[in-house]
């Protein structure tokens, strides 16, 4: 008699109570906007698999760049440079907005915020991190303690000098007010926050200029240029953390170009080598940079600017072109219009949100009371079970809370959207059906 093991016999699971993941996917290969399992079903991948395969699965030029670095050099001190780490600190450069113009290669987006941080207190002299409630900045010590996501309780106390700030999150806002007769006032609150946290011992602020998994929802228009002006007159960095935004996510190259503002450090990964090989990096701007040409710069990790990675990334940044960038502001005026469509179909959905090919679905027991599907801080199995129900009908999404997430490939298309919308309308129906069975 056989005896059947379950794959997670050897493995623990991110993000997740272990014994609820029996039925995890097994991937076998991917495909352009599709993956499949090793049981041969087919799987839309409206997530990118985790906000970074921006290019789709299986792109040829990026794993033939792969395959060339391989055969020519795999490993390399991160103190020996390298053609290739040298021509990618070089399109980086060229790419960023104003003086951003110098590059620390790491290996994550968590690690990229959390070295923007120990920069930002070096460079300072000050300690302090702002960040907002709704912010997910990486799973290190440093980037988890920071932001605001309810996961960060697992390690509290946190770093410290974390102070965390109210988002400018509309649908909810936390002042009850109305954007844009509000004038941004959460904004407001935020100058007076730091006034009386003293200003001088701020060392920087960090934002995503479009929140991911801890919420979905963009800065408002404005916000982002109001706030540079704030950091400004305070002398506070600005970190724009675009590990999920940078690289076409947003319709630009970079989400901080919709209203031409140059943050002091700005944080990437993911679409970086659209996850073909793990790679993140924190350009900063000039006056950083300088800084270090006198002082020691006590960072650094083995596998920082692998050639594989630098390999991966150079062909990626050839893909990004002005025609993919295009795709994304189509692609997107079409998903929000049939996400819209959903809205007004199923009284689940309280809220349509987001940017270029980012968007979220939040999900509410009342679109008139707003009730979340899932109240804050709870456990609860609805999410767990509209991610099974997803999978059961092909489509890959994120699940978190009462908000289902949505990032396809960049290089997604009209059919590839109806195709999605189609399936999460009868995910929809299913939380109807579920929210009427409990009212009964």
């Amino acid at each position: 008699m056989t005896t059947l093991v379950s794959p997670r016999q050897h493995l623990l699971m991110p993000w997740t109570v272990q014994e609820r993941e029996e039925n995890v996917l097994e991937f076998d290969y991917g495909e352009g906007v599709y993956f499949y399992d090793r049981q041969g079903n087919r799987y839309l991948d409206f997530l990118s698999q985790l906000f970074n395969c921006n290019l789709g699965h299986g792109n040829r030029r990026v794993i033939a760049a792969i395959q060339r670095q391989a055969a020519k050099a795999s490993c390399i001190s991160p103190q020996i440079f390298t053609e290739e780490r040298v021509a990618l600190s070089k399109q980086l450069a060229q790419l960023a907005p104003g003086d951003l113009s110098k590059s620390i290669f790491v290996n994550s987006g968590s690690e990229a915020d959390d070295l923007a941080f120990i920069l930002a207190r070096m460079v300072t002299g000050r300690a302090k991190i702002f960040a907002k409630y709704r912010s997910y900045h990486g799973t290190t010590l440093g980037g988890l303690g920071v932001g605001g996501d309810p996961r960060r309780a697992a390690i509290e106390p946190g770093p410290p000098g974390t102070v965390r700030f109210f988002d400018p999150y509309c649908y909810r806002c936390d002042f009850a007010k109305t954007f844009p007769e509000c004038s941004i006032h959460c904004l407001d609150a935020l100058e007076r926050q730091l006034q009386l946290e003293n200003p001088a011992t701020v060392a920087a602020i960090v934002v995503e200029p479009v929140t991911g998994a801890a919420g979905g929802f963009p800065l408002p228009p404005g916000y982002l240029t109001r706030l540079r002006q704030l950091c400004d007159k305070y002398g506070i960095l600005l970190i724009a953390d675009e590990v999920i935004t940078g690289f076409g996510r947003t319709g630009k190259m970079f989400a901080v170009e919709h209203e031409g503002v140059v943050p002091d450090m700005l944080t990437l990964a993911k679409g970086l080598t659209s996850g073909y090989v793990p790679m993140g990096a924190i350009v900063v701007r000039e006056h950083i940079a300088r800084y270090f040409e006198t002082k020691m710069l006590p960072l650094g990790s083995t596998c920082a600017a692998h050639p594989l990675a630098c390999a991966a990334a150079l062909a990626c940044l050839e893909e990004y072109t002005p025609e993919l960038l295009a795709n994304v502001r189509r692609m997107s005026e079409l998903l929000f219009a049939q996400l819209s469509g959903l809205a007004a179909k199923h009284r689940c959905v309280g809220d349509v949100r987001g940017q270029g090919l980012l968007a979220c679905l939040e999900l509410v027991r009342d679109p008139t009371t707003k009730a979340p599907l899932v109240p804050p801080n709870t456990d609860s199995p609805i999410p767990l079970q509209i991610r099974r129900l997803a999978w059961d009908d092909g489509i890959h999404l994120l699940v978190r809370g009462s908000l289902l997430i949505l990032s396809p490939p960049l290089i997604v298309q009209p059919e590839h959207i109806a195709e999605a919308v189609e399936k999460l309308d009868r995910i929809l129906a299913w939380v109807d059906q579920i929210l009427s069975s409990q009212a009964d």
